[in-house]
């Protein structure tokens, strides 16, 4: 390293300057979403050297855009993915015991509206797959479906089985779905609560085990941090927040950019065209009516344009979604006006005496899925199944380059353990630990029951009031232990603005979850966004406490709370209210159009490439 990167190097921060210290590894995963976490996670399990990066915040691209379910997909039945199905059904059983802090059940419900509907068509779909039927489906062929997906389920009863309700018993289970209905089914999946806290839990798994050794950590990561190019044999890649460049060379680099794959391949100087992902929107509304109409489960049906959709109630709100439109991949994913309208039909559909407004909703998002390449081939019917390719590229002629295309959430800890596979199969190397079964961070030792959970609380509680140790439990799982360490350890006052958090614990997003920007804790280290909790008080609070720890200037601090703003109203909807609830209670944020051109702040939220 000559002098003046040595001079860049004492400015890098800690997680950076760890990969500047030793540039080289085993394998380096390009691209921090939930499939490039879990691999890492993974490898570093198995002893290997490896190293992730990831341009913007860790989950912030297609992992931060789901519908927040951890599902079979009943509806892939459809498209003859019976692999994948199966596969999805096992590790939805497996996350329910091995992340239960995060992975809960749900009951989902299908209202149905004729009997014999598609049964003509349906055989059709599953040979072409080129158009969605006209026809809506039927009881008949939805109850074959969910006797299939029960087929998938038997590993002891982690969930029960499917039942059908006929009108007469629906409407009095559920009284306020459309009159015209004629039968429900319902099944039960399962929800992912906190998907980008997920995401951390699975990345400090990784960190933990690549730090058990005395020569030093073999798993490192560093988020803000993109891969620009190929220098002398390895990746060139740049630290975002300081601008500092370095080089990073790997027997194995996995590109796992998600959407951007193809983009990161053509930064290395190859030419792939493997993606073809769809752009999905979601909207969540706080609507007390609506809610109180879910009767606490998801409502899982077919719109009248054949597309399945979903109303969901999450956090006290209602999650409506979602679209499946051609994505732009030159053009940051906004939930449109058009979008919006259609989540309003839809919920008019199952709800009919249900009115919903703009007024209604508190937070918008939209993403790219990272489909792969489908030409003429109708949305719906792109596959969710995904392939890891081997790709040449001449700039890296001492690497193995593998691509990612597609995975979901569902299938992460399965994809995982194969893309390691893969990785240490061409390192001349074996898997000596299954991760099947393995419980993910905050779900070791979890307590399930109220019985058990009131114990945890009264053991763990030290000098912090109950309520406050149930809440940590509940949003950091087991690892709550160590957050209440911090809060202990340290005076620390409840937020003026919301005070379900204290000034300790947003200091800890920084120091121990590589928070860089303000809004990496509103967005993603906390769910103030989602249920519309934001506003200047909470931001200017929140920001005060960031800058002490990341030691931004005030100037500094008050472009973070800048940003922000633009980046809620650009990409989220939300136009940023000032409190007017009283202190510890979280103010409405009214929402707002999308701002029609791209704002000039930070990509953090946009879902930008990886290179």
């Amino acid at each position: 390293m000559t002098e003046s990167k040595k001079t860049e190097a004492g400015k890098l921060r800690a997680n950076v300057s760890r990969i500047v210290d030793r540039p080289s590894a085993q394998v380096l995963i390009i691209g921090g979403g939930i499939n490039g976490i879990a691999t890492f996670r993974d490898l570093a399990l198995q002893g290997v050297d490896v190293v992730l990066v990831e341009r913007n915040d860790y989950a912030s691209g297609a992992s931060a855009a789901s519908s927040h379910m951890i599902h079979g997909g009943i509806r892939y039945l459809e498209n003859g993915e019976f692999r994948l199905v199966r596969e999805s059904v096992e590790e939805r059983n497996g996350l329910l015991k091995i992340a239960p802090h995060y992975v809960k059940p749900l009951q989902t419900t299908m209202p149905i509206f004729s009997t014999f509907s598609g049964l003509m068509n349906a055989p059709l779909r599953m040979l072409t797959h080129k158009q969605r039927s006209t026809k809506e489906r039927g009881a008949v062929l939805i109850k074959v479906g969910m006797t299939l997906y029960d087929s998938f389920s038997r590993d002891g009863g982690t969930v029960p089985r499917h039942k059908f309700l006929t009108r007469s018993a629906a409407l009095r289970d559920m009284p306020s779905l459309n009159k015209n209905l004629k039968y429900t089914g319902t099944y039960y999946d399962a929800s992912v609560h906190e998907p980008e806290r997920l995401a951390l839990d699975v990345l400090k798994d990784g960190l933990a085990a690549g730090n058990r050794g005395a020569a030093g950590a073999t798993s490192r990561s560093a988020n803000y941090v993109e891969a620009v190019g190929a220098q002398d044999g390895g990746v060139l890649l740049r630290d975002v927040v300081s601008g500092t460049e370095f080089v990073v060379t790997a027997d194995v680099v996995v590109n796992a950019s998600g959407p951007w794959t193809d983009l990161t391949n053509e930064v290395f100087g190859a030419t792939s065209q493997f993606m073809g992902g769809t752009k999905g929107s979601h909207i969540v509304v706080d609507h007390p009516e609506l809610l109180k109409a879910t009767n606490g489960r998801e409502l899982f049906f077919e719109n009248n344009d054949g597309r399945i959709v979903l109303i969901y109630p999450l956090k006290g709100r209602v999650l409506i979604g979602t679209t499946d439109l051609e994505a732009d991949m030159s053009q940051p994913a906004v939930c449109t006006e058009e979008e919006v309208d259609y989540f309003f039909d839809l919920v008019k559909h199952v709800f009919p005496k249900i009115t919903i407004t703009r007024d209604d909703i508190v937070y918008r998002y939209s993403g790219v899925r990272p489909l792969p390449k489908h030409d003429d081939l109708a949305a719906g019917f792109v596959s969710r199944d995904y392939r890891i390719v081997e790709t040449e590229v001449a700039s890296l002629p001492k690497s193995k380059v593998l691509s990612l295309v597609g995975g979901k959430w569902t299938t992460f800890r399965a994809l995982s353990a194969h893309l390691s596979t893969e990785a240490t199969t061409r390192l001349g190397v074996g898997r000596t630990i299954d991760t099947a079964g393995m419980p993910i961070g905050g779900g070791k030792d979890f307590p399930t029951l109220p019985g058990d959970r009131a114990k945890w609380i009264t053991e763990h509680q030290g000098g912090l009031d109950r309520a406050q140790v149930d809440r940590l439990l509940t949003r950091y799982g087991t690892r709550a232990e160590e957050v209440i360490q911090t809060l202990l350890d340290q005076p620390s006052e409840a937020l003026a603005s919301d005070a379900d958090f204290t000034e300790a614990e947003i200091a800890y997003f920084a120091e121990h979850e590589d928070a860089v920007h303000l809004v990496d804790v509103i967005l993603r280290r906390t769910n103030l966004a989602f249920v519309g909790g934001v506003t200047h008080e909470v931001l200017a609070e929140i920001a005060g406490i960031l800058q002490s720890s990341l030691g931004w200037t005030d100037d500094a601090r008050d472009a973070e709370i800048a940003d922000t703003v633009e980046i809620l109203k650009t990409f989220h909807g939300v136009e940023v209210s000032s409190q007017d609830a009283p202190a510890g209670s979280s103010a409405q944020s009214p929402a707002a159009a999308p701002a029609e051109a791209e704002s000039p702040v930070s990509a953090a939220a946009s879902g930008s490439p990886q290179a």
